[in-house]
């Protein structure tokens, strides 16, 4: 079985976790490259676009620490930006 990518972790986590009406996975990396934690081959950088039941009844900070602890600091610490926007 292949490698699964950084993206599809992230898509997986956040779908078992929040069963999202919507969910967007955006690797931005490639406008980052040359800056602070640019990685060759991208998935350095994401921006996540969420609206999930679960997180609609949450402020904006107990929503961006909930999918921090959904996705775990175990991926967290395998990238360098995740940019979040989470709808209600």
């Amino acid at each position: 079985m292949g490698k699964t990518g950084k993206k599809d972790e992230i898509e997986r986590r956040l779908s078992e976790a929040f069963a999202p009406e919507l969910l967007e996975v955006v690797d931005e990396s490639e406008q980052h490259r040359g800056h602070a934690g640019y990685a060759e081959g991208g998935e350095s950088h994401f921006r996540v676009r969420i609206r999930a039941a679960p997180l609609s009844a949450m402020g904006r900070l107990a929503r961006h620490r909930a999918v921090h602890a959904a996705l775990g600091a175990d991926l967290l610490g395998r990238i360098h930006a995740l940019a979040l926007e989470i709808g209600d």
